[in-house]
């Protein structure tokens, strides 16, 4: 009752107030809020602002006390605007009743975590949901996340992270979309819109963050944290359009990247804070760091002590510092030497309250406190169902020689071997948020439900990585046993993610060898990989009849995995990154630019290697069904537009198969001569359709403006006269053209 009572006084307060200084009313919400903002903003000190800037981590023992006494004053003192790795009814009322009982304002504290792929129901992995094409899906899930997650008190989530990457030896591929810009920016879209809802009004309704602005899937060499150097036609061509399409979708906050971009740290960049995020895309959320990466300025070589990095970050559009508590230290003392205006502060401060008042929290910081909540709403079986769904979706078919897949659920015995055929941990990959890996369906149990009345064999075989071969010969022995063999392979789930770059893409350990002798015994064999990145994995294709791309796909992995096996799911997924042959080829991507020096066969001075072809392994967009479909050649309505015209593109796919199955059907334009060199081609669409066997559909696509326009010589973004060539297929190496001009 206290809590409420000093909660009421502040707000009644803070209304009387506000209603003085609105003029009229609007029944736009944020336009009313904005007299509310300002009128807080007048009320607080200077250090009360700079908490507002300010984000901890949670810093609670197990039995709920504060491992630090300055932490607990921190938030009694109003020096903490938000604090994330707190989640839970109990604990999130424990600190926002810490706050409101204390602070002299009562300003609602913000809750954040990282919501990646589900919070207590998990998903798959980002990178495994991109290979699903499947847009509805992928919101679907950011939407149960939200639920889950705001059910446990939590306001904000620092996903989705939007940056494009060609290099998969860098670990935080699996958090993303993939190599595409398209494709990337239409799921950032849905990300966002699942995350954030009908209306941020909502109790279950969870802030999106996007990440990490910008470029941080260039890091040189693959690795994590390293620098990014590139043109800006580079820049705004392939990185940034899918953060803007995560803005323009309505996400409120935008992280800041680790790396420096052209030899500036991207946390002290106005170019990306101010000059392109707000003054040209118009945003108006808040800005918040990655974790440390103000302090980290010091170490960029930027900034010589805290009151040079904090000054540089506040100067860029920096609005809250995660985590190294350089704004709390230095900006009171950059206001005082005249260093910093405290109107960049008081900017920084509205733009966090906003989010705040959107979130309803000072009409109710309890709102995300609801215990039916917390008991209801967490991991329900219609939420396990769309996670199984979701995690068929997202399974790619890689190879499936002479149809040995799908497995008859008739045979005698099944062998199921390898270091992550019985892993639950290793199901929900990394980045899982709250959820419980001890609930994940590993791949032994899900064929066991499967198949209750057939003899399923299981050994480990080996370790996912090491040299230990101890026991292969056990492993051999129940292949020879049984009719087939499910050969589950690939990395632990901390071998991709934050700081888990690697430099060789084969499979570790002595994995590759069991795959040797199990293949040896002359049974068939089904290799199920296991991964957060593309891998080499030559032999296995060179070898094993058949291979499926699991990913991590989460909670429901095992049930989903044998759905796929067995035949009561037929595989869609499409890959949403290039498959190299090596890393020599690395980077290796479908889009890759004109040179002037095209790779022929019998021309050594052409741009190839000596050692390999220049083609991948597999190639973006690639993926088998257990049915087959043809494409009809390519139908235009019009073989030469004007500039605001567009042409009709069309195709008809027939299922030649015996199986029911859906098709991504991919849509790339190459422009053929331009003022600038052009990727040899770029998806500018997708659509994904089932069929029933023998049955026919029409495709269209609509190409306008927006898909023929690019970045000019003279960087003025637009179209161009010229000539394009539209190619449709089921991946980005197997398409049919057809031509038109551009007057």
């Amino acid at each position: 009752m206290k809590t409420r009572l000093l909660f009421f006084i502040a707000s009644l307060m803070i209304l009387i107030i506000s209603c003085q200084t609105e003029k009229k009313k609007t029944p736009d919400k944020e336009d009313k809020i904005g007299p509310r903002i300002d009128s807080i903003v007048s009320l607080m000190t200077l250090e009360e602002k700079i908490g507002q800037l300010t984000l901890y981590t949670s810093d609670m023992d197990q039995t709920g006390a504060f491992i630090r006494k300055e932490y607990e004053e921190d938030i009694k003192q109003g020096r903490v605007g938000a604090i994330f790795n707190a989640y839970g009814v109990a604990y999130t009322r424990k600190l926002q009743e810490l706050n409101l009982q204390n602070s002299r304002l009562k300003i609602p504290l913000l809750f954040g975590y990282d919501v990646i792929h589900g919070h207590r129901t998990i998903f798959p992995v980002p990178l495994a949901e991109a290979a699903s094409w499947d847009l509805d899906a992928i919101e679907k899930s950011a939407r149960i996340a939200a639920i889950e997650a705001t059910a446990e008190g939590l306001h904000w989530t620092f996903a989705p992270m939007c940056d494009i990457s060609v290099d998969p030896r860098w670990g935080r591929v699996v958090e993303g979309a993939g190599e595409d810009t398209y494709l990337g920016s239409r799921i950032a879209e849905a990300r966002v819109k699942g995350f954030q809802g009908q209306s941020l009004g909502d109790d279950n309704t969870l802030v999106a963050c996007v990440k990490h602005f910008a470029a941080y899937g260039a890091s040189q060499a693959g690795r994590d944290y390293h620098t990014v150097d590139m043109s800006e036609r580079k820049l705004r061509e392939v990185y940034l359009p899918p953060y803007k399409a995560a803005v323009d979708a309505g996400a409120l906050t935008v992280m800041t990247s680790f790396n420096d971009l052209n030899g500036v740290p991207a946390t002290a960049s106005k170019f990306l804070m101010t000059d392109i995020l707000r003054e040209e895309w118009g945003f108006e959320g808040f800005v918040v760091t990655d974790y440390t990466s103000i302090m980290e300025l010091l170490h960029h070589g930027v900034a010589a002590d805290t009151l040079e990095s904090s000054s540089l970050s506040i100067h860029a559009g920096v609005d809250m510092d995660m985590q190294s508590g350089f704004y709390q230290t230095a900006l009171a003392r950059l206001v005082e030497n005249k260093k910093v205006d405290e109107q960049l502060i008081n900017t920084a401060v509205k733009r966090i309250l906003k989010v705040k008042f959107l979130l309803g929290l000072f009409d109710d910081p309890f709102r995300y406190c609801s215990p039916e909540r917390e008991a209801n709403e967490i991991m329900t079986t219609e939420f396990l169902v769309s996670a199984q769904d979701m995690a068929r979706k997202s399974i790619v078919l890689l190879k499936n020689e002479n149809q040995l897949l799908p497995l008859d659920p008739k045979l005698k015995t099944i062998a199921v071997i390898g270091p992550l055929a019985d892993s639950k941990r290793d199901m929900i990959g990394s980045w899982s948020a709250a959820g419980d890996w001890s609930k994940s369906v590993s791949l032994l149990d899900g064929i066991k439900t499967k198949l209750p009345y057939t003899t399923i064999l299981y050994t480990k075989g080996c370790d996912v990585d090491g040299e230990n071969k101890d026991d292969f010969m056990n492993a051999i022995e129940i292949a020879r046993k049984s009719d087939a063999v499910v050969l589950a392979l690939g990395e632990a789930f901390w071998m991709s993610g934050e700081a888990a770059s690697r430099t060789m893409l084969d499979l570790p350990g002595v994995q590759q060898k069991l795959a040797e002798a199990i293949f040896a015994t002359g049974k068939p064999v089904v290799a199920v990989l296991m991964n957060g990145r593309p891998l080499t994995i030559n032999w296995l294709d060179e070898n094993v009849p058949a291979i499926l791309e699991t990913w991590f796909l989460g909670t429901t992995a095992g049930d989903a995995i044998a759905d796929v096996l067995f035949g009561d799911y037929n595989p869609s997924g499409k890959l949403p990154m290039t498959f190299p042959k090596n890393v020599g080829q690395i980077p290796i991507h479908y889009n890759m630019r004109n040179t002037g020096r095209p790779f022929k066969a019998q021309d050594k001075y052409t741009s190839k290697y000596l050692d390999v072809s220049n083609e991948p392994l597999y190639p973006f967009g690639y993926g088998l069904s257990y049915t087959s479909f043809s494409y009809s050649e390519v139908e235009l309505n019009n073989t030469s537009i004007s500039e605001n015209e567009s042409v009709e593109a069309s195709v008809v796919i027939t299922n030649t198969g015996k199986y029911a199955g859906e098709e991504v059907v991919q849509l790339y334009l190459s422009d053929k001569v331009a003022s600038v060199t052009r990727p040899v081609k770029e998806l500018k669409g997708f659509k994904k359709i089932m069929l029933q066997p023998g049955e026919s559909q029409k495709v269209m696509f609509s190409i306008g403006k927006d898909a023929l326009s690019f970045y000019k010589e003279d960087m003025i973004y637009g179209v161009e006269a010229g000539n394009l060539e539209v190619m449709i297929g089921t991946n980005s190496a197997q398409t049919k053209s057809a031509f038109f001009s551009l007057k």
